[in-house]
């Protein structure tokens, strides 16, 4: 039983799309209808709730347009909605929650490949190419994956730990640079600096004290005859003798002795050893030191202090950190042995898997009308996860890729023998007009395959062919009706006489016959009968 099917399809207001509504069942599904009825609206509605680009089908939408799809997988239901708003904005939701389109495709691809034209997921995704080459030789890259997973951690952890060998000396050499030019200046504290600029300015008043001393003693007692106090005495001296300047001459002598007394106090205070110029030379050669590194290493002493303490952190973990390094690059070396030898082993084994694989579609190729065309999986990489499908329509033409030589038709009947071989069960399967430029007895075959898929995944294919329209289990016609001048287009499932006459109309064209029903007849007999004996058969 297969763990995905589309369920129900709901389109509104998409193009001459009206109201559309399409309940699917198991198995092969067909949807038909004349040229221009919107079989290919109806897919793009598909796709377009599955979160794809709508810029394609811009033209058809409205205000008013709506697209759900509705799948079952594991008893499990699961809506997917696109609708647009009236600014023009399509809004997305899954299971009635917003959501966005990214995440609406992310799900969809868990559910659903729709074979198009020149577009499917074994085109976009090589991993899916794969995919199918690891299933069909069994092949099992866990142990690899794991391997590569470690690496990633390791390299990881020692990038966190400085890098390769070169980094983590570099970095540790310019480590050891800044903590020598720290260590260098042997600061004591964070106050020293401003300690130290407070007695150099102490000193230097001193000093400069010492020079205005022996500059004022020398002015005012000097052995100049222009001294202060000499010029003093001269002048007291020339006072008149009298009683009427005896107070005067009396006082200026005791104001020239009180000056003297002054001035040899003054000049006692004058002690050439009261400061020793080496010491402002070694304490401004401290200061120049100290607001170096507090310049350089933060602004301040004290941040200064705090970054050398954190450098001899840094350097004692660097040197643990060298030891843990080397564990890691063993471990490192290790892995990437172990990498190389499991990754030889997946190549050789999608080597052998791809050639079995290329081996068994083309045994299918003749069914789906390619009898001519050769293909085969080609895997690449050290892994072999490099993979594609390489392609020739006809003998004597260069091959390859398949989505560039193959025309739309080739490419949906490759998919096809694809699925023959490879069917995912997981999926539905959906093909667009697969049969295109095919009719007679390769038509029969190609529905013959498309329901012999159906078997094991459900399967929705558009066609124009009677033949491969009788072979589905559920048959839904898309009928165009123009009314007042207005175009709408209704969907609907056929069964009974309804589909012996769609059947007939694909035969003959619009004007049915006598004959054309009786063909429609047998061609529905006759896929009854291969459809009972099938079944009996498993």
């Amino acid at each position: 039983m297969p763990k995905a099917q589309l369920v129900e399809l709901y389109a509104h207001k998409l193009g001459v799309i009206d109201d559309a509504h399409l309940e699917f069942g198991p198995g092969f599904n067909v949807i038909t209808g004349e040229t221009g009825a919107g079989k290919t609206l109806l897919l793009g509605a598909l796709g377009l709730c599955l979160g794809s680009d709508a810029s394609a089908s811009r033209y058809a939408l409205t205000n008013d347009t709506r697209a759900v799809a509705l799948f079952l997988r594991d008893d499990e239901e699961l809506a997917f909605s696109r609708e647009a708003g009236s600014s023009g904005r399509l809004r997305s939701s899954l299971n009635g929650a917003p959501s966005s389109a990214e995440a609406l495709r992310a799900f969809a691809e868990q559910l659903i490949i729709i074979h198009g034209q020149h577009d499917s997921l074994l085109l976009r995704n090589r991993g899916e190419i794969v995919r199918l080459i690891d299933e069909t030789g069994g092949v099992n890259t866990d142990e690899l994956n794991d391997v590569r997973r470690q690496l990633r951690e390791a390299r990881q952890l020692r990038e966190g730990l400085g890098g390769d060998e070169g980094a983590r000396q570099r970095d540790l050499e310019y480590l050891e640079f800044q903590l020598h030019e720290l260590d260098a200046a042997q600061t004591t504290s964070a106050t020293e600096l401003d300690e130290n600029l407070t007695e150099l300015e102490r000193l230097s008043t001193l000093r400069d004290g010492q020079s205005a001393i022996v500059e004022v003693v020398e002015l005012f007692d000097g052995d100049s005859d222009d001294a202060v106090l000499s010029q003093f005495a001269q002048a007291v001296a020339r006072v008149p003798e009298g009683d009427a300047y005896a107070s005067i001459r009396g006082a200026l002598r005791d104001a020239l002795i009180e000056a003297r007394d002054s001035v040899h106090e003054l000049a006692a205070l004058g002690d050439p050893d009261a400061f020793d110029p080496r010491v402002i030379e070694d304490l401004e050669a401290r200061v120049n030191v100290l607001q170096h590194v507090s310049k350089k290493y933060g602004g301040s002493l004290a941040a200064a202090i705090a970054t050398r303490d954190e450098m001899r952190v840094r350097r004692q973990n660097a040197e643990t950190d060298a030891a843990r390094v080397n564990v890691i690059d063993e471990e490192i070396s290790e892995l990437e042995t172990r990498e190389d030898d499991l990754a030889r082993r997946a190549w050789a084994e999608r080597e052998v898997a791809a050639a079995k694989l290329t081996t068994a579609v083309s045994r299918q190729m003749s069914r789906v009308a390619l009898a001519n065309a050769t293909l085969r999986f080609v895997v690449d990489g050290d892994d072999g996860s490099d993979a594609q499908i390489w392609f020739t329509p006809n003998p004597g033409q260069p091959e390859g890729p398949l989505s560039a030589l193959a025309s739309g038709g080739e490419l949906s009947r490759v998919l096809l023998a694809l699925s023959l071989e490879t069917v995912h069960r997981d999926v539905v399967a959906v093909f667009d007009e697969i049969d295109a430029g095919l009719g007679g007895q390769v038509a029969q075959q190609i529905g013959e395959c498309l329901r012999e898929v159906g078997r094991l995944q459900q399967v929705l294919a558009i066609t124009h062919l009677a033949s491969v329209a009788a072979r589905a289990d559920h048959h839904f016609i898309i009928e165009k009706t123009v009314e007042h001048g207005a175009t709408n287009t209704l969907v609907r499932e056929v069964i009974g006489d309804e589909r012996v006459r769609e059947i007939a109309r694909m035969l003959a064209g619009d004007t049915v016959t006598a004959e054309s029903r009786a063909l429609a007849t047998q061609l529905l007999e006759n896929s009854f009968e291969d459809r009972t004996k099938a079944e009996f058969s498993r």
